[in-house]
This record gives C-alpha cells, sequence and structure tokens, in this order.
C-alpha cells in the first residue's frame, strides 16, 4: 500500500509539474562581463586668494601644479615670488596670497578665485574642464550680474550708454540692476528732490536689449516726479517684461518680491530705500519700501527693519536663494557707515542670501556674514557725474551650484564721455580695487 501511494505521488508530480529547463548558466570558466555605471567626477581646481589677479593655466601647468612643481608665481606669468601649494580645505576662508590650493570644487566658496584651465572655468562649465576626480557630480550652474546704479536721464541715453557692456550681461542666466530714473513726467517734480532724473519711455527697451531680467526701484529718485509717475514707471516696466521690486502703487506692492527661476531653483529678490525723498509706500500711497537709517533718514527705525526682516523670512520660505538690494550709506565715500554692518548681519539671520547695496556712487567693500556675502556698493554703472570716482564702479558676477554660491567675480570698468562703462583691464585698475578691497573683510590672508 505505501508502495502504491507513493507510486501515485510522483504520477501527480510528473503529470502537474512543468519538466525542469536545462541548465543555462555559463560554464564556470567563463565570466560574464555586467556594465558598470560610470563613476561621478567633479573638477578639481586650483584656487588662489579672492584677491590676487585671474589665474589662467595650461593644462600642463595645471598638472605641474598638482605635483608641487611649480614654486615661483614667475612660472604661472605672474610677478616674481614663492608660490607654495596646499590641499587642505578647511582654510579656504582665508588662504595666503602666496598660496595655491588644489581642491575639488566642492570645497571653495567666494574667498577664493579659481583658475581656467585651458580657458575653462571649472565652476561654470564644470563638464567641459578638463581636470576631474571622483565624487558628486555638480549641480546644475546658474550664474547672475548684479549692476550699481543706472542713470539714464539728462543727457544719458539709454541704448549707447548700455551697449558696451550689453553681451556681457545678456549672457548671465539672471542679470538685476537699481534704476534711478522715472519714466515719466506726470507731476511736477519732487520739492524735496533738488536734482530730478527722468528717462524716456522707450528705456525701458534699452533695459530689456541689454540683458536685464529684473529692475529694482528701491531708491531716492523714483518719486522724482511724483505718485503718477512712479505707478507709470513701474506699469511700464513691467508691460515691457521687466519685473520691479522694491517701489509699487502701495504698500503691499513694494514689498512684493521679484521671483526668478532657472534651472529649478528660485532666485527672490527684494528692496529697500534707507535714503529717503521717494516717498515711503503706505496701504495707500504709491513709494518705497523704506526703512529709516543713518547717515541721511534719522536713527534707525527698528520697527521699519522688522517689516523688511519679516519680509525677507517670508521669501525664505518661497525662493532657494534670497537677494536683498539695499540702497543706503553716505555719497562719496569708500568706507560703509557703521550701521550698514549692523543692518546688514540682521538680514543675513533673517534668511538673505547676498546683499548688494547701492547709492554711494563709489564702491564700498565686501564683507562675508556667516555664509552669506554683504557688497556695500558696486558704484554708479551708467551714470553722467564727472570725478574719477564717480566714473569707477564693478559688475558682481556671482556662479551657483543649485542654491550654493559657489564664486564672485569683481569686474572693474570706467564710464566714458559718452556715459558708457567699459571693462579695464585689472592692472589698470587700481583706483578701482584698492580701495574696495581695503574696506572689504572677504578674504583676509592671516
Amino acid at each position: 500500500m505505501g508502495v502504491l501511494t507513493l507510486a501515485l505521488m510522483t504520477a501527480c508530480t510528473d503529470d502537474d509539474t512543468d519538466p525542469p529547463e536545462a541548465d543555462s548558466s555559463p560554464p564556470p570558466w567563463v565570466t560574464e562581463t555586467v556594465p558598470a555605471t560610470p563613476p561621478t567626477t567633479r573638477p578639481l581646481v586650483f584656487a588662489v586668494n579672492a584677491r590676487r589677479p585671474p589665474l589662467e593655466l595650461t593644462e600642463r601647468q595645471a598638472r605641474r601644479l598638482e605635483r608641487g612643481e611649480i614654486t615661483d608665481w614667475r612660472q604661472l606669468g605672474q610677478s616674481v615670488g614663492r608660490l607654495r601649494t596646499t590641499d587642505l580645505t578647511d582654510r579656504l576662508d582665508h588662504l595666503p596670497m602666496d598660496t595655491v590650493a588644489v581642491v575639488a570644487a566642492d570645497a571653495v566658496g567666494p574667498a577664493v578665485r579659481v583658475a581656467t584651465v585651458g580657458t575653462v572655468d571649472p565652476l561654470r562649465d564644470p563638464a567641459t574642464y578638463p581636470i576631474q576626480v571622483q565624487g558628486p557630480a555638480p549641480g546644475l550652474v546658474t550664474t547672475m550680474t548684479v549692476v550699481g546704479d543706472i542713470m539714464l536721464g539728462r543727457g544719458v541715453t539709454g541704448r549707447p550708454a548700455l551697449a558696451p557692456m550689453s553681451d556681457r550681461l545678456a549672457s548671465a542666466d539672471i542679470t538685476v540692476g537699481n534704476l534711478e530714473s522715472t519714466l515719466a513726467r506726470l507731476g511736477p517734480p519732487n520739492p524735496v528732490q533738488g536734482d530730478p532724473f527722468h528717462a524716456p519711455p522707450e528705456a525701458r527697451r534699452d533695459l530689456r536689449l541689454a540683458g536685464f531680467d529684473a529692475i529694482d526701484l528701491a531708491n531716492n529718485h523714483t518719486g522724482d516726479y511724483g505718485d503718477e509717475s512712479l505707478v507709470q514707471t513701474i506699469e511700464l516696466l513691467r508691460e515691457g517684461g521687466r519685473p520691479t521690486f522694491g517701489a509699487g502703487r502701495d504698500l503691499a506692492e513694494a514689498r512684493e518680491p521679484v521671483l526668478i527661476e532657472r534651472h529649478g531653483v528660485r532666485f527672490g529678490f527684494l528692496g529697500f530705500n534707507a535714503i529717503g525723498e521717494t516717498a515711503e509706500a503706505g496701504p495707500a500711497q504709491p513709494g518705497a519700501l523704506s526703512v529709516s537709517m543713518p547717515p541721511r533718514t534719522g536713527p534707525l527705525d527698528r520697527r521699519e527693519l522688522g517689516r523688511v526682516l519679516s519680509d525677507v523670512r517670508r521669501l525664505q520660505r518661497r525662493a532657494d536663494v534670497v537677494v536683498v538690494m539695499p540702497h543706503w550709506g553716505q555719497q562719496y565715500t569708500h568706507r560703509p557707515e557703521p550701521v550698514q554692518h549692523e543692518v546688514a548681519r540682521a538680514l543675513v539671520r533673517a534668511g538673505a542670501d547676498l546683499v548688494v547695496g547701492g547709492h554711494p556712487h563709489w564702491v564700498q567693500g565686501v564683507e562675508e556674514v556667516d555664509d552669506a556675502l554683504v557688497v556695500h556698493s558696486l558704484g554708479n554703472f551708467v551714470f553722467d557725474m564727472t570725478t574719477p570716482q564717480t566714473n569707477e564702479g564693478l559688475v558682481l558676477e556671482a556662479t551657483f551650484w543649485g542654491d550654493r554660491l559657489m564664486a564672485v567675480d569683481f569686474v572693474p570698468y570706467r564710464i566714458g564721455a559718452d556715459f558708457a562703462p567699459r571693462v579695464v583691464a585689472r592692472d589698470a585698475a587700481g583706483s578701482i580695487l584698492d580701495p574696495f578691497w581695503e574696506f572689504s573683510s572677504l578674504a583676509t590672508p592671516r
């Protein structure tokens, strides 16, 4: 009986189960090749203190630096001096002037300048940079350009004044500047403004053709021809595709930021005026978002500052990068007012990643506050002033990987007799760069 049961069970198993497949595994002496996932890479960069001149390397020079074979700056075409190399990444904020840091790109920040290799900038064009090391791939690159005060009135004509720099401005993913001119004259000149500025409405076309993506109107000249002119200036710019911030037909609009998205990263812009003359925006009052502070509008009004700080905190929840553009400080000096440092620290604590000031008409210094950058003044960009310092300035060119600020460059220029700024070689820009660095704390070597 037991034998029969076993036989039946065997029969059922044979009938109900597919026959076993032939063993298809390769013989033990055959090795199967599995395609490997290529390793991710990032640039290996050659970084110097941000105060040094730009460094342009051939690939051969870069390889020799990597091996420690270059010991004098003359070998790289710069002034004589001993050259040291380091691979330490924890001291880049205070890199000595005689040192080149050979590090992975994600170690750098605004306190250093990275060399190009074979004309390729490793931070702006990491994919084609020739020297790579294993590591996390870079985030998507976004470039931002910020310029100083733009005045398109009196004898200044927008298109010719902006033309020499327009290709440079338009090449950035985002370009922003402060417009100190109304585009309308619907009322009499503001009685508290002794020198009103007005540009023709077609200036909005000139700004667009020059590459500007957004316009800051938080300044002391936006209200030069009254409330109606201010409102029409805003409308004209926005109708021309140039969003504005820092001023509005009422306080709510003046507080509203501009948001620009590039490569999946949201950049937010706010501005405020601390100089006066333009009306303060109110619940039913056109004007600029305002903060009273020295030296022009009295002691620091902490209630008004608190309102701006609230706007920064709110913007931080909507944007990945927060840029604040205050119109502040004393005219015709390279030295920032002490209150500028105080307000800048408060803006950074509230969430600002980049603070870029205007109004002094001269360049002022740059400082790092925590992980944020504060530039007190870039000087005039387009203006018709006559003294040397008012005809000199800096273009701020920033590079982001994702939402991280990787580098900034300050490009010197001079304004010509035609009121147009033109880039000048750094070895001829001492009158611009020397006072800028003198009043800066960024990249101070220990």
